[in-house]
């Protein structure tokens, strides 16, 4: 794709809550900019009168819902791509589902996404989620925004109605970090604002939604310098010996040093090969295999930089995580992650915050829910070249695979070194939960109700001496005494039980398995 042709095309996603209108919308989109060929409206009338949910009216929305089971349920499952153009620009639209089950597919869309229609239904306003996806598609970058009021024609095209949901809307997003919010009331099933302008919404005096589409900037996003995450090594014979992949960011040229993320080698580019012939510089986007001056350890999983690169892998870093799956998630488990080319071990050891969809606000938390979000702490069991999402998408997103199920768990995007914060106070707590409970499954819930425990038992202690001696000294001096020493029993004799316990295991020949 030529650079002008890059210009002209933008990337957009439909999301929102169920049954907003989002394969409607992208479905009159199509009708309405002629993308829909005699035949395929044929076959649309046939499915409007098989499964459609407008009466004896089109439904729109099939033309996007292709799956038989989406079909029949009347929902999106999976997400829908469709390419159309017009005389300005080209479009790549992703028509997501609204179902909470389906959020890891929302995801999925949004990940590849320039702008975001974010539909609202006018007559339920702002839901649940509808937040959520706000979240997500602030979380994996998106920065404009449009918000739909859809169905205006079923609350009498009410100017009130629409100022609230914008409202509301807008008050809770100042958290989210948008860049621009454009507020649009459409009717998608009837074409209103969509193409043209509304006759019923003469109150409302900016552009229509393809207007729009057509004429916004999408917020630019930052690049790294050169990376190159190898996906192969390139060996068809004796005589060449390349690393193939995509440049992720920057730009590379003939004789430029590069060093190698795992072993810190060093190399001069010597040659820049594609299926076309050989290139003098290749910059990000482009498939291109490189053969360096010499002969160094490089392997699939590695990120060539610029050798003047003060960027160095490393073994934790802090990330965004999005959690998929409906099993618990559990701090210092072993899962594997795979970020670019690269795959290895990775554990969650802390959940510093997670966010509440009510509010969007970040509050304190020991774990995640399915469909949660949240900020955690990542050990790796090997150094990876990692880099905040926002400077890199590629080197700054992951995801996690649970090793026994194969079940991808959750994604998440990395995040620059944050600063200390109340946080710190939390996780000195948790670390020392972790030491003096190693094999409980969550050491933070059970030393917060021994600390309960043990401010009981001191008020107990410094009462009935207070009665016994009638001296507050003496009474605190034996509470503070109950406090501090208990736990330091509790500890002696917890570490003796676990040392008789592995002593016993170690006599065990096993005879009797």
């Amino acid at each position: 794709m030529s650079a002008n042709q890059e210009t002209e095309l933008l990337r957009f996603i439909t999301c929102g809550s169920v049954d907003d209108g989002k394969s409607t919308l992208i479905g009159r989109l199509l009708f309405d900019v002629g993308q829909v060929f005699d035949d395929q409206m044929t076959a649309l009338d046939d499915a409007s009168n098989k499964y459609g949910t407008q009466g004896q009216e089109r439904d729109y929305a099939l033309l996007v819902d292709g799956l038989e089971a989406e079909r029949e349920q009347g929902i999106t499952i999976d997400v829908a791509y469709r390419y159309f153009r017009t005389p300005k620009r080209a479009f790549i639209a992703a028509d997501v589902p609204g179902h909470e089950q389906y959020t890891r597919n929302m995801a999925t869309g949004a990940s590849t996404a320039q702008i975001a229609i974010i539909l609202i239904d006018a007559r339920k306003g702002v839901l649940a989620q509808t937040r959520r996806h706000a979240s997500i598609t602030s979380m994996v970058g998106v920065k404009n925004v449009v918000l739909a009021i859809n169905k205006m024609d079923l609350v009498g095209y009410s100017k009130a109605t629409y100022d609230t949901i914008v409202t509301d809307f807008t008050r809770h997003a100042k958290e989210l970090g948008f860049s621009e919010i454009a507020a649009i009331p459409i009717c998608a099933i009837l074409g209103e604002n969509v193409t043209t302008k509304s006759a019923n919404m003469v109150w409302y005096d900016g552009p229509h939604l393809l207007e729009y589409l057509e004429n916004v900037a999408p917020f630019p996003i930052s690049h790294s310098e050169f990376r190159f995450p190898v996906q192969w090594v390139n060996r068809p014979n004796l005589d060449f010996r390349g690393f193939s992949g995509t440049v992720s960011s920057g730009t590379i040229k003939l004789g430029q040093q590069i060093i190698v993320s795992s072993s810190l080698q060093t190399s001069r580019v010597a040659r820049i090969c594609t299926y076309d012939g050989d290139l003098s510089e290749a910059s990000q986007g482009q498939a291109i295999t490189i053969v360096l001056e010499d002969e160094i350890d490089v392997s699939r999983g590695d990120v060539l930089s610029l050798a003047s690169s003060q960027l160095r892998s490393r073994k934790t870093s802090d990330a965004k995580i999005l959690w998929f799956s409906s099993a618990a998630m559990r701090l210092e488990k072993d899962y594997v992650i795979k970020h670019a080319t690269s795959q290895t071990n990775a554990k969650i050891t802390n959940i510093k915050s997670a966010l509440d969809f009510a509010t969007l606000q970040e509050v304190m938390a020991d774990g995640l829910a399915m469909n949660g979000i949240g900020s955690a702490s990542i050990s790796l069991s090997r150094p990876l070249l990692v880099e905040p999402y926002e400077i890199n998408r590629d080197l700054g997103s992951f995801i996690l695979i649970d090793k026994i199920s194969n079940e991808t768990v959750a994604m998440g995007l990395f995040q620059g070194q944050t600063k200390p914060t109340s946080n710190g106070r939390k996780t000195q707590f948790e670390n020392l939960a972790k030491l003096a409970f190693p094999n409980i499954e969550n050491p933070n819930q059970t030393a917060q109700k021994a600390l309960y425990g043990l401010a009981i038992s001191s008020i107990a202690t410094f009462s009935m001496a207070l009665l016994v001696t009638n001296s507050f000294a003496i009474s605190a001096l034996l509470a503070f005494l109950d406090f501090a020493f208990k736990p330091v029993i509790w500890f002696l004799f917890l570490r003796d039980a676990r040392e008789k316990a592995e002593a016993a295991l170690a006599n065990i020949d096993g005879s009797g398995i």
